[in-house]
């Protein structure tokens, strides 16, 4: 049997072959994700175990259809629960941007420098700008890479609702841009 998939070290059961059959593909996309969630990586590795966890103990439930999209699911419940058990970080920390300010350097031309610098400055604050429910929607499908229908599933939100903040968010991110003179100006819509 050359196509069995064989399952973890002393899982010599279906659980344990079915969750490395459905699970373990997912877990880069399940990190890239949970980055987004939670944009710190040590709870985003929580978030990611967690998720296996209980998908592990769920796995015989599971009916092998859109893996990934299960997982996601888990991992938006499980972030829920999370979020509701430990109090909102209020505060970033601001020495984190004058680090990467000050650690440019002279890498490049001095148009490439501040043409970048402003570029990132720009889309950064346009980012922050932008309300949660747009912003989400930017990270998980223009940063992580995710499909409409799986951010879609992921915030619980139909398809047509995530494009139309898709579309709002980078309608307000050009503006930002064309302001800051770093993108053509658009008609009027």
């Amino acid at each position: 049997m050359e196509d069995e998939v064989t399952a973890p070290p002393g899982s010599g059961d279906p659980q344990g072959q079915a969750f490395a059959a459905y699970v373990l593909p997912e877990v880069d996309v399940l990190l890239r994700v949970a980055m987004t969630l939670t944009a710190q990586p040590a709870d985003a590795e929580d978030l990611v175990q967690d998720t296996l966890l209980r998908a592990y103990r769920a796995i015989e439930g599971f009916d092998g259809k859109h893996p990934r999209a299960w997982l996601l699911t888990i991992m938006r419940r499980a972030e829920i629960n999370r979020h509701r058990r430990r109090r909102p970080h209020l505060l970033d920390d601001p020495d984190t941007d004058l680090d990467r300010l000050s650690s440019a350097g002279p890498s490049g031309s001095a148009e490439e420098i501040v043409v970048g610098e402003a570029f990132d400055e720009v889309v950064d604050e346009a980012l922050c700008a932008l309300p949660d429910k747009h912003r989400h929607v930017v990270q998980l499908v223009d940063i992580d890479g995710l499909t409409y229908a799986e951010a879609a599933h992921l915030l619980d939100v139909p398809e047509g609702t995530v494009m139309s903040r898709l579309h709002r968010a980078r309608k307000r991110i050009r503006a930002r841009l064309a302001t800051a003179g770093l993108a053509p100006k658009r008609g009027v819509t």
